[in-house]
């Protein structure tokens, strides 16, 4: 009983060590192959549309050994703070709280809150106070980071903080609609979270 016991026990584990990971994907192919044939067998004398993913570079593959550098891609709407660089790690103000990325991070999408974007790359560190947006980490050690509105903390002015928070926590005492206070709230938020970057 014990023997059979024994045998069934380790047949699921030698399976699961055969077994691939999800994140090992191998690189994105940068056409859409299936819909091509299609077009093509259904219109074959005219030439098929471009879909998204022609447009986009292809995804590259998962690394078999972890990276030494983490890449990033720091995007605002208006600019790009960051393209492709090598960074040994970024601190991100997560709304479930300060979320470090180190090269073979596992693959995480995250919400950011207003506060500070550290990026590490050797004994430098640059930091940006984000307002909000989302993190993408991907499992190639890939990192983008989209922010509404970003600003280096150096280029803040802490007369005009502090004059902020004092604006929006009279708006906030002083409100009397739901709506009034929740921009009030909003506004107290993000002045208290650049007061915390200046001072922290």
């Amino acid at each position: 009983m014990f023997r059979r016991a024994s045998t069934l026990l380790t047949r699921p584990l030698l399976t699961a060590r055969a077994r691939s990971f999800s994140a090992d994907l191998p690189a994105a192919s940068s056409t859409d192959d299936a819909f091509v044939a299609a077009w093509k067998k259904a219109i074959p004398t005219i030439d098929p549309p471009k879909t998204p993913l022609s447009f986009m570079a292809p995804r590259p593959a998962t690394p078999s050994s972890i990276p030494t550098k983490l890449t990033v891609n720091f995007v605002l709407p208006y600019a790009s703070e960051l393209s492709a660089k090598e960074v040994d790690m970024v601190i991100i103000p997560a709304t479930t709280g300060q979320m470090g990325v180190l090269p073979g991070h596992v693959a995480t999408i995250a919400e950011l809150k207003p506060g500070v974007l550290s990026v590490h790359e050797g004994s430098d560190t640059k930091k940006y106070f984000v307002s909000s947006g989302f993190a993408f980490i991907h499992g190639n050690s890939y990192a983008d980071i989209i922010a509404v509105e970003a600003v280096p903390v150096d280029q803040i002015d802490p007369d005009q903080v502090q004059k902020g928070l004092a604006e929006f926590t009279q708006k906030l005492n002083s409100a009397s609609t739901d709506l009034e206070k929740a921009e009030a709230q909003i506004g107290v938020d993000v002045h208290s979270a650049l007061n915390a970057a200046l001072t922290g």
